[in-house]
């Protein structure tokens, strides 16, 4: 290949996996249901976006690397802490029985269907137990599922990931070093012990440079960012170096410790990490799947399509009814639990970093590893997209379009207006740190949102879960204009804060921030006064005329959805729709006579 091919086949790999990217976040399905058939197509009707030609041997590595670094990415979003009560029991039991049963599955039907050793059914088995939030993420917020379903859901795919990898790896070393599959002989469950060994040590590695340059030296955003990335890919190099594939397992230790070790001071907002992260994810996707040819898909698509039947219909839903056996879910909830298990971006990476070594060994079927995992991952994504939202709606477990808003702020204005709303029919949440104003919301009869809500936003791959719009009524300003930067990205919908006084001379608040309430006439202390002296927020049916001397503040939709007036937002009520108004201050009582 030319160096103008060489050039011409990168732009269009990266111009490619830009472009599904972007598409599938204005579809809002997940990138893999564009990234894989278009990959492949590139591939088959080009020679210029095969990995093999474009970068050569050295791809493997680079793939290794990469899936090291969305690894990294995905530990920084276990925050441990948050895993309580009966959802860490149902998570843990999803993740061992559906560890065991895919891979026993796998392990069972995949030499008669495919033609090949235990050995590779083994490989296979273990790369199909993996799901992951990148895939399952969208899903879920299309669908929109109760929150304890799709709290189970989550967890489950993103701790999957890492389980999965680190299971990959150590069956993967005990085909390479002993050729077989025994684990009951001392020496291999060694050569797990030392494959463990290495990606903590590496991991130890990892933490401690991240402490060095996070902590004590305090590098800010760009300089914090540069040292997260050189030190995951230094660090996973070297366990690479050292024994195969144990960089995977340093990578993500890394990033579990550095979301769950106190005193950390990791970045609040990392745009340019995140868009590697999309971006790795896409480039490994176009690459992997443009190196599956159609030759290589025609012997393995009948049976491939079998074992996906088993594993939707079967083994999926076996998992699920045993994991949730005698918990506090209902008989929708366990069943929308068993139909949720897209393969993704681990599954294609793992299959694309073992297989040629696999192949070199001569096993006998592993040549099929690559295009068994394609196959199983277009049919579990597309399925799953497609049938997702009419099953939670058929269950029941489809959660309204409504707004669940957050109100931060305990001043006695703002929890009237969270009394109004939850009048309107809202489920609402407020948010107060002072204990004065958190006595005050629990007076209210207003669920009050646990204390860490706010530092959980902080967290760069957190969601404010059960929450989809924000309004931030403190009295600090910038605190509202700081705060609503912070948790815009952690929110699936609208920040807004309360407007500033017009001579407010804060540090934030006058030149930055989230949309503003209320237009220009209500800012905060306007709202504060009219309520102490009297003004009351009032709501009533959108039909209804407008009493004299009040202000329209919210429209609630029929569906719940919730949305406010302001001068710049034409907000136009239909029939059945409720208004929230602020009335005018009272005039002053008259003396008696």
């Amino acid at each position: 290949m030319s160096e103008d091919d060489t050039l011409f086949g990168i732009a269009l790999v990266v111009a490619l996996a830009a472009a599904c990217q972007i598409l599938a976040g204005k579809l809002r399905v997940p990138a893999l249901i564009l990234l894989l058939p278009v990959g492949f197509a590139a591939g088959a009707l080009t020679d210029l976006v095969h990995p093999d030609q474009l970068v050569g041997e050295p791809f493997d590595a680079l793939v290794s690397l990469s899936v090291a670094v969305i690894l990294y990415d995905a530990g920084l979003g276990l925050d441990l802490r948050n895993l309580t009560g009966h959802t860490r029991g149902i998570v843990g039991r999803l993740l061992l029985f559906g560890v065991a049963f895919t891979f026993l599955a796998v392990c069972a039907v995949g030499p008669a269907l495919f033609g090949m050793s235990l050995r590779v059914a083994a490989m296979v088995g273990m790369i199909l137990v993996v799901s992951g939030p990148t895939v399952v993420g969208p899903l879920l917020q299309y669908v929109r599922p109760t929150d304890k379903v799709r709290r189970l859901l989550i967890w489950e795919g993103t701790l999957t990931d890492p389980i999965g990898a680190i299971l990959g790896a150590l069956v993967f070393h005990a085909i390479d070093t002993t050729h077989q599959i025994d684990i009951g002989r001392g020496y291999q469950i060694g050569q797990f012990f030392i494959s463990m060994a290495v990606g903590l040590v590496g991991g130890a590695v990892g933490v401690a440079l991240l402490w060095l340059t996070l902590r004590v030296l305090r590098l800010g955003e760009t300089l914090g960012t540069l040292a997260q990335l050189a030190t995951v890919i230094a660090v996973s190099a070297g366990c690479d170096i050292v024994r195969d594939d144990t960089g995977l397992i340093a990578a993500i230790v890394t990033g579990m410790a550095a979301a769950n070790i106190r005193g950390f001071d990791m970045p609040a907002r990392r745009p340019f990490f995140e868009t590697l992260v999309q971006l790795i994810i896409g480039l490994l996707f176009i690459s992997i799947s443009a190196s599956v040819t159609p030759d290589s898909l025609t012997p393995v698509l009948l049976p491939t399509l079998v074992l996906v039947a088993l594993l939707v219909l079967v083994v999926r839903p076996l998992v699920a009814f045993v994991a949730t056996m005698g918990k506090d879910m209902t008989l929708g909830e366990r069943a929308f639990a068993g139909w949720m298990a897209p393969r993704g971006i681990v599954a294609a990476s793992t299959a694309a970093a073992f297989a040629a070594s696999l192949v070199q060994l001569g096993l006998r079927g592993a040549s099929k590893i690559l295009p068994i995992t394609f196959l199983v991952i277009v049919s579990t994504v597309v399925l799953y997209a497609l049938t997702a939202g009419p099953v939670a709606r058929r269950l029941g477990v489809a959660r309204p379009n409504l707004t669940r808003p957050l109100l931060v702020g305990g001043s006695p204005w703002a929890v009237a207006l969270g009394r109004a709303l939850r009048t309107a029919g809202l489920d609402v949440q407020m948010w107060a740190g002072l204990g004065e104003e958190r006595e005050r919301i629990k007076d209210a009869g207003i669920k009050l949102a646990r204390g860490d809500l706010l530092a959980t936003a902080t967290n760069p791959r957190a969601r404010l879960e059960g929450v989809n719009a924000v309004f931030l009524l403190t009295d600090d300003d910038d605190f509202n204009a700081l705060a609503s930067v912070v948790v815009e990205d952690n929110v699936e919908g609208p920040v807004y804060r309360v407007g500033p006084p017009h001579e407010s001379h804060g540090v934030v608040a006058p030149y930055t921030g989230g949309a503003v309430l209320f237009g220009g006439s209500l800012v905060r202390h306007v709202l504060a006064e009219r309520y102490a002296q009297g003004a009351r927020f009032l709501v009533q049916p959108a039909a209804e005329p407008v009493p004299p001397g009040h202000e329209r503040l919210f429209v609630v939709s029929t569906d719940g959805r919730l949305d406010p007036v302001d001068e710049t937002r034409a907000v136009t009520p239909r029939e059945g729709d409720l208004v929230v108004l602020l009335g005018p201050v009272p005039p002053p009582a008259r003396p008696p006579v």
